[in-house]
């Protein structure tokens, strides 16, 4: 795999790789986001003349080292033109779906429907958008490698592609460059691409955009991602046997639900898989012992994702096999009783106030308040009135904490779901709720609306499909 500079215009980028087992068209779309120029106006200067997609690279002696010349000009973000309003009922009918608020779909590239939900769930928070796009084509430092800084490019491009199109969407490019970064997800078997494990791209693909923001001239999108899905855990590490113990702190992206006989509901799920015991060296016993972790949840994010684990590794057939259980989760999560006692004290007073806004809404009386204290309450974000519309949405930035408390409420708005009984068989689905309050199930290229009774039936116990990550929005003060 060779490693070639380029130099367009005045910059010069000085390793590039090229993968010559992919047509030149991947190396291209390669370097669209490295400049913002679409592959066909590239025009690359080679043996023979100019670099075509379908080139065969054995045939062009491109060598470790060697120096292209690439000349065309990047997009440019073009002013619409103004004009009169245009009605709702005079758009075509696919511009209409996008115009009240579904994205496209994704066509599925040969088992990618694992890619396909992950991508589809994310693309669903505006935050995360908002902050790709302060994530620019020169964002890259030289701590960051060259996959991480693609990759995360690659995201923001599918995800402003998604929001404009009104057709499925082929994602050839974010594909491509998913496998380069982790090869796992290019494993093949009996000559066609084998099916991979959702969460572990969802984890992969929310590591690399946190470390490329991180590593970004914007300080503000890294501390974004943190807000929206870092949680906080403080840890205890204790022995019953010989009174040993020690505190420490963790960051994570997602809680675990752990699944057995005894679990019903999510609620227990989330508090078994916060204490675990695990068997250790005691420095006091001068041997092994078994040591009980306990964890709290100290930060909260904007938007708390839980796993559900549903597959463990089966011996007998070598191969990843499926929990089935059935697993009850809600559309309103309150993780209070999983908080450390400083966050519970903190959460407080904004779930007072979250009360008394509720029964003021219902026409309950707030104590002895009058309309106009009443009318003092801070508006409630991420609930939504009868209509499915914002009840009161506060227009600010993710960052501002200041005007933003949490409450330890968190409302469901996405869920990925495996239909299967193997994590590397069967298949994905994301089911995304609407900014309207609708739900849709994205099923790779094809949008089927769903009723939202319905979302909490995904919770296993057949071969239908089941819950496997669940995302919930956090509702805030």
């Amino acid at each position: 795999m060779p490693t070639v500079s380029v130099k367009w215009q005045k910059e010069v980028f000085p390793a590039v790789e090229i993968d010559t087992s992919q047509p030149p068209l991947v190396f291209k779309c390669q370097l669209y986001a490295l400049t913002g120029v679409p592959p066909e106006r590239q025009k690359i200067m080679v043996k023979g003349g100019l670099l075509k997609d379908d080139a065969d690279w054995t045939t062009l002696s491109v060598k470790e080292g060697q120096k292209l010349m690439m000349m065309g000009t990047a997009d440019e973000i073009v002013k619409a033109p103004e004009k009169g309003p245009v009605f709702m009922e005079d758009l075509p009918e696919e511009e209409q779906v996008v115009a009240i608020g579904h994205s496209a779909g994704l066509y599925n590239l040969g088992n990618t429907c694992y890619m396909n939900s992950t991508l589809q769930c994310l693309h669903s928070v505006p935050e995360l958008k908002s902050a790709l796009l302060s994530y620019t084509n020169s964002g890259r430092n030289n701590e960051l490698d060259q996959y991480s800084h693609l990759l995360t490019v690659a995201t923001r491009e599918l995800f402003s592609e998604l929001d404009r199109s009104v057709k499925p969407v082929a994602p050839l490019h974010f594909l491509s460059i998913l496998r380069k970064k982790y090869p796992e997800f290019a494993r093949q078997q009996n000559g066609g691409y084998m099916q991979q494990d959702a969460e572990e791209c969802w984890t992969q693909l929310v590591s690399t955009l946190s470390e490329s923001l991180r590593s970004s001239d914007s300080s503000e999108a890294y501390a974004t991602m943190k807000t929206l899905f870092g949680i906080g855990l403080v840890n205890r590490v204790f022995c019953a046997e010989s009174g040993e113990e020690s505190f420490g702190n963790e960051s994570v992206y997602a809680l675990k639900c752990h699944i057995s006989q005894e679990i019903n509901h999510l609620h227990e799920g989330l508090k078994r898989g916060l204490k675990s015991e695990l068997e250790k060296t005691s420095s006091s016993l001068g041997r092994s012992a078994i040591f009980t972790k306990e964890s709290h949840i100290s930060e909260l994010p904007r938007y708390l994702t839980v796993q559900f684990v549903r597959f463990f590794w089966k011996r007998e057939t070598s191969q990843k096999a499926k929990i089935l259980r059935k697993v009850d989760y809600p559309l309103e999560l309150d993780v209070y009783e999983f908080c450390s006692d400083e966050l519970r004290q903190k959460l407080q007073a904004p779930r007072q106030t979250l009360r008394e806004l509720e029964n003021a809404k219902l026409g309950l009386k707030v104590g002895d308040k009058n309309k106009e204290d009443e009318a003092k309450i801070p508006k409630l974000e991420g609930s939504c009135s009868e209509s499915g519309e914002p009840s009161g949405v506060i227009q600010e930035a993710v960052s501002s904490e200041e005007k933003v408390q949490l409450t330890g409420i968190y409302d469901l708005v996405a869920v990925l779901t495996h239909k299967g009984r193997s994590a590397d068989s069967g298949h994905y689905a994301a089911w995304v709720k609407q900014d309207n309050g609708k739900w849709i199930r994205y099923n790779d290229e094809n949008l089927i609306p769903e009723r939202e009774e319905d979302i909490t039936k995904l919770s296993g116990g057949g071969d239908w499909h089941m819950a496997y990550i669940c995302m919930y929005k956090a509702r805030v003060i």
